[in-house]
């Protein structure tokens, strides 16, 4: 499986975790999959109402806002993303056992180093990792 996303949206993420440092940052993602693929058409920066650094709630009604302006432009939720300000771009235990979806695409940004570091994982079952191939397009 790839995971397509363009710079522009790349660059969306990494500026929203940045501004958001030292709080963990979050969102959904929009756009299309295919058996092989799935392209990120659109991101949606939301607020992290737990305003905390080591873990994330997304503001129902702005959630509620996003899907509703998917569905008008014809986009599914394709998946959601995190920032982890101190720690590698990989699912915590938290993540893991909050991944309800297996289905989602689960993308966690590392702020930890120099260089942001943006990750795409599917989450089956509190246990299975799985790592996505990246190409930003």
């Amino acid at each position: 499986m790839i995971v397509k996303i363009s710079k522009e949206n790349y660059n969306q993420i990494v500026k929203q975790a940045k501004e958001e440092f030292p709080l963990e940052c979050c969102g959904l993602l929009a756009g299309v999959k295919t058996d092989d693929e799935i392209l990120i058409k659109k991101v949606y920066a939301l607020t992290n109402i737990d305003q905390s650094s080591e873990h994330f709630s997304m503001d129902p009604k702005e959630q509620f806002a996003a899907i509703k302006q998917m569905r008008t432009d014809g986009d599914i939720v394709v998946g959601n993303y995190h920032s982890h300000p101190y720690t590698p771009s990989r699912p915590s235990e938290e993540d893991k056992r909050l991944a309800y979806d297996p289905k989602a695409l689960y993308g966690i940004l590392s702020l930890k180093d120099q260089e942001p570091v943006l990750n795409f994982f599917k989450i089956t079952a509190n246990e299975l990792v799985e790592k996505l191939e990246l190409l930003v397009i």
